[in-house]
């Protein structure tokens, strides 16, 4: 399997692409800038991207998904939960002190336990609300590795203080849907190093009390 990580934009945000090695069949999730280095890594595996897969609609994790979806025809997937958040863009670009990106409909609605194939992989959608009413993680059974988004970091969890936001919620995510899966598995977050959920338990001071 190929997976790739590739921080992008303003913020450095984590986007993962990942393709089938026989299938040559790929995801790309969080695509938030920088498509032409994206578009670059899927010519250069020689990959055909499926899907387009967004954790949550923060606009440093989404703000490239039309320009990508156009450059490929791939759909776009997000929970529905985040589409005040979408549709909001102009104001979160205002935040940052960038222009708007490109804006279009979101292709399908991620919904927990959604299966997610590309080749003979797959991801499960968890949904873990309280980063964003929508956030989603990706669990690859497989290869026991999740995709948090912006829900879980090393040593830290994400922020709660943006519109939506519940710490409540996202604590309550971490521990039913995150803190049950196997240690050994791999943790890719939003922005920074990897980790693993084992590591979490032991290290991170907010889930001390979970």
């Amino acid at each position: 399997m190929i997976h790739e990580i590739l921080p992008v934009g303003l913020l450095g945000c984590n986007c993962s692409i990942f393709g089938d090695e026989s299938t040559r069949e790929a995801i790309v999730i969080d695509p938030g800038d920088e498509i032409d280095r994206i578009l670059s890594i899927l010519k250069h595996h020689g990959l055909k991207l499926t899907k387009i897969v967004i954790t949550h609609a923060h606009i440093d994790h989404i703000g490239g998904a039309q320009k990508l979806k156009k450059a490929t025809g791939a759909p776009i997937l997000m929970n529905s939960n985040d589409q005040p958040l979408y549709d909001g863009m102009d104001i979160q670009a205002n935040w940052l002190g960038i222009p708007t990106p490109e804006k279009g409909d979101i292709d399908s609605t991620l919904r927990e336990g959604d299966r997610l194939q590309f080749g003979a992989h797959h991801f499960e959608v968890l949904e873990t609300p309280g980063h964003t009413p929508g956030s989603v993680c990706l669990w690859m059974p497989d290869e026991k590795k999740l995709i948090a988004g912006d829900t879980l970091f090393r040593d830290s969890i994400g922020r709660t203080d943006l519109p939506g936001g519940s710490t409540q919620k996202i604590l309550s995510s971490i521990k039913t849907k995150l803190l049950t899966l196997p240690e050994e598995t791999l943790v890719v977050p939003g922005h920074g190093e990897t980790t693993t959920i084992g590591r979490e338990k032991e290290f991170n001071p907010f889930l001390g009390s979970l």
